[in-house]
């Protein structure tokens, strides 16, 4: 199954580099879906001590405390996770909308997803921040968006430290409570990536189409 071998792939990645490999994944996932869930999990697993053949190193030094590998996983994510974040931002302070609107499908950035998270923004603020990255899915879609509505960038950079290091405590917490039955629970591991990857899909379909209608429309009211 394809999603199993993506599974497996950044699962083998956390353990054999640990701490690097989580820092590189959560760098991705602040501005592209890069399933930071399953890298989390897996880290606290690893971290727990579920994998004989997988250790928590830093620095090139093994870390034999389990809750002390456990910090080091999020503490590496956390750091990952701002670094990436200031780099969506930045994208999106400098290039504004119109680079988004030209570009943003490399980034699944479409101008429907742009429009909703201004509307997000209009109504929360800047806790829109706190709340994005706290939250599975939708926290690779939070750091451009912040930077095209201008959000301070110390204001920005705090917020997404309390909510990045709220999602990672609590995913990485919660693979390390799953700890040696991880090997066990795998398959259903695969199977939710699975949903997430189909429903992802669909998703990404309907917004396309959305936006090619809305933009048909606005060219046709357009007078000549």
């Amino acid at each position: 199954m394809l999603v199993a071998g993506i599974t497996s792939s950044i699962t083998s990645f956390v353990g054999n580099h640990s701490v690097v490999a989580v820092f590189a994944l959560l760098v991705v996932a602040a501005v592209f879906p890069a399933a930071s869930e399953l890298v989390m999990l897996y880290a606290g697993a690893v971290a727990a001590g579920a994998f004989a053949d997988a250790h928590v190193t830093v620095f090139g030094h093994t870390v034999t405390s389990h809750f002390g590998a456990y910090l080091a996983m999020v503490v590496g994510g956390v750091a990952g996770n701002l670094v990436g974040a200031s780099i969506g931002w930045a994208i999106g302070d400098y290039g504004g909308r119109p680079l988004l609107e030209r570009h943003g499908r490399f980034l699944h950035v479409t101008p429907v997803k742009l429009d909703r998270a201004e509307r997000w923004f209009d109504r929360y603020g800047s806790l829109a921040v706190l709340l994005g990255f706290a939250l599975p899915i939708v926290r690779s879609f939070v750091a451009i968006p912040a930077g095209i509505a201008r959000v301070p960038f110390v204001r920005f950079i705090l917020l997404a430290l309390v909510g990045c290091a709220f999602f990672c405590f609590t995913f990485a917490g919660i693979g390390w409570a799953v700890g040696a039955s991880y090997s066990s629970v795998r398959r259903y591991v695969d199977y939710i990536a699975l949903a997430v990857i189909v429903l992802g899909v669909a998703y990404f379909a309907w917004a396309r189409l959305r936006s090619t209608r809305l933009a048909r429309g606005r060219a046709s009211d357009t007078p000549h």
